[in-house]
């Protein structure tokens, strides 16, 4: 038994762990941001070659985060794993595609005689840094405009249509959380190298960079929460039974106030994060803690309120909650226990980035294992 919680208990825990997960990846994002803005930020090569070193220390963290989500949603929620990942797999494949050519780019970017040259690798950042996020945040948007998958009395899945997936690009609506991904993961990445890097050239256009990257950020942020707060949501009743019910989503944040009042103070730090690195501060930190408050308060609205999770539009009844989707109770109660090793992985992780980042990066930086 873990600390005592029965299987409803350790239900909720394992999905603020999963929330928690999905805010810190968010958060790491600004390693694709960075990557979309090589060209806009750099005058040469040297300072192009600046940038990429300066992503290429943090990348390896962002596909770890990746990897602990997806394993987490594996073993916590198996039949949302195996409905989405293995049900909608043309859209994942083509994220973990985007994924796959970022770690192949920052290990052969610069290695001697690579045959595809320096120019097409950036070209592979580039693709990873806007279409990988972008895809990712039109897959979580399905949370709320659901998914065409019937699940049979045997909890198999099955996909009504061929796409498998890709069809999500056909609700605009999913676009606005993809698009908003993007532009937040640029935010992210300005503020970073307005932190992290010693070159007055670059910083400077980060921050005009910054100013115009928020500009278009809020009104698809904005327009992604008045979409979810007015929409129909997938009610889920006392008997299991799924129903569409009116501002459901709105209804949850009224219900859950916790998860309102992270919401509310993500973006407070967020905006506030924006404004400090805009005058040249250390605005990264309160951007990322702003950022994991708001995506994690996302999470929990739809999962922890009385709502499906992962909803069906082809079979209300086939769709996923926290409760229908989860692991056994031993299973849980057993993965309970390991995920106390967390807040260790995070202390590393904490640790080695303040080592990395003791010393402003600048080009006498440079050597020949540079990225």
């Amino acid at each position: 038994m873990f600390f005592g919680l029965e299987h409803a208990g350790l239900q909720i825990y394992w999905w603020i762990i999963l929330s928690l997960l999905g805010g810190l990846l968010v958060f790491m994002f600004f390693v694709q941001g960075g990557q979309g803005l090589i060209d806009k930020l750099s005058s040469n090569d040297d300072e192009k070659s600046l940038i990429i070193n300066a992503l290429g220390r943090k990348w390896e963290l962002g596909f770890t985060t990746l990897v602990l989500f997806g394993g987490a949603a594996f073993a916590a929620f198996p039949l949302f794993y195996s409905t989405s990942f293995g049900g909608a797999y043309w859209v994942w494949l083509a994220i973990l595609f985007c994924f796959i050519i970022q770690a192949v780019s920052y290990e052969y970017r610069k290695k001697q005689g690579n045959f595809l040259g320096s120019k097409t690798y950036e070209s592979f950042l580039k693709i990873n840094g806007v279409l990988g996020v972008f895809l990712i945040g039109v897959a979580v948007s399905t949370f709320f405009s659901g998914s065409e998958f019937i699940l049979d009395d045997n909890r198999f899945v099955s996909w009504t249509g061929f796409f498998r997936g890709l069809e999500q690009l056909g609700n605009p609506y999913n676009y606005l959380l993809g698009i908003a991904l993007v532009f937040l993961s640029r935010i992210l990445a300005n503020s970073y190298f307005i932190n992290a890097l010693d070159n007055a050239n670059i910083v400077n256009k980060a921050k005009k960079s910054l100013l115009v990257n928020t500009l278009f950020f809020l009104p698809f942020f904005l327009g992604f929460l008045a979409w979810i707060c007015l929409k129909d949501g997938f009610f889920v009743g006392e008997n299991g039974l799924v129903s569409m019910q009116e501002y459901l989503y709105l209804k949850n944040f009224l219900a859950l106030p916790v998860v309102l009042a992270m919401l509310l103070l993500g973006v407070v730090l967020v905006l506030g994060g924006i404004y400090s690195s805009f005058k040249g501060g250390k605005g990264i930190f309160a951007l990322g803690a702003g950022t994991v408050l708001a995506v994690m308060a996302v999470f929990l609205n739809v999962g922890l309120g009385n709502s499906a999770f992962y909803p069906s539009t082809v079979n209300l009844q086939s769709s996923l909650t926290i409760i229908n989707a989860s692991s056994s109770y031993y299973t849980l109660s057993v993965m309970g226990y390991v995920s106390l090793l967390v807040p260790f992985v995070l202390g590393y992780i904490i640790y080695v980035w303040r080592l990395m980042d003791s010393k402003k990066l600048s080009l006498s930086d440079l050597d020949d294992h540079a990225y």
